[in-house]
């Protein structure tokens, strides 16, 4: 069984770095500093030209809770037309209501403009009051393929007792678990061997130097601007290697 790798990004440059590290899959972002937002539609067009992989686009309009208005909702119904327009594989979506159950009215709609496309529902399943209702609800949908999720944990190795109840209950299903949040070279492996997951996800940042010859005296925003994040290719081929030994037999 392989195990799929995939990687999160928010820029052209990374799309490139990550596809030539092995990477199997990307989900494309913006500001992965805030978690990840939609992407722009050049960023969307730009990236398919390039992409020799497949690309998940994430359906995000502001960082923040997972709680929606109706302007927003339209928002990302038109966000995900966008996405199949550019010629994504598949969309990254999520919607809760205010007690914390899954926005099934905001979450059939996306799936229905989703339609055709793959669909990973995000870690706003990590923010759910009752992730085994929403778990039902999700296998519920057969266009949904994976949920991304930590276990409920900061990072997925603190989750991934909670992560193996999860896939296990899940094992006769389509539907699957993907391990996310603080994936490093050093615990891929262990993550995948404890949970018995088949697909892992890791953003593998980096921080590259500006090459600006001025120095600013102002700022966009609080962010520092001398330099920005981007995709490692030596943790993106670290984790793929450590993961390899899994696609020499099936996990059980």
């Amino acid at each position: 069984m392989t195990i799929i790798v995939e990687v999160c990004i928010d820029s052209i440059q990374s799309l490139s770095i990550a596809q030539q590290a092995g990477a199997d899959r990307i989900e494309l972002c913006a500001s992965l500093k805030l978690g990840g937002l939609t992407p722009s539609k050049g960023t969307l067009y730009q990236a398919m030209q390039q992409a020799r992989v497949p690309v998940y686009a994430i359906i995000r309009p502001r960082e923040g809770d997972f709680v929606y208005t109706s302007d927003e909702a339209e928002v990302m119904l038109r966000d995900i037309a966008a996405a199949r327009q550019a010629g994504c594989q598949g969309v990254v979506i999520g919607a809760l209501r205010p007690d914390g159950a899954l926005d099934l009215t905001l979450l059939d709609a996306m799936l229905t403009e989703a339609r055709g496309m793959g669909v990973t529902f995000h870690r706003a399943f990590d923010h759910c009051t009752e992730p085994m209702a929403a778990l039902d609800a999700l296998v519920a949908r057969p266009a949904v393929e994976r949920i991304l999720t930590s276990g409920g944990a900061p990072h997925a190795m603190q989750g991934k007792a909670q992560l193996k109840t999860w896939v296990d209950y899940l094992r006769h299903t389509s539907l699957r678990i993907m391990p996310g949040a603080g994936i490093t070279p050093d615990n891929a492996a262990e993550i995948i061997a404890h949970t018995g997951a088949r697909d892992i996800h890791l953003s593998a940042r980096t921080t590259k130097a500006s090459s600006s010859h001025t120095q600013a005296v102002t700022t966009m925003g609080e962010k520092d601007e001398s330099g920005y994040p981007i995709t490692d290719p030596v943790q993106v081929r670290a984790v793929k290697q450590a993961v390899s030994r899994f696609n020499q037999y099936e996990i059980r």
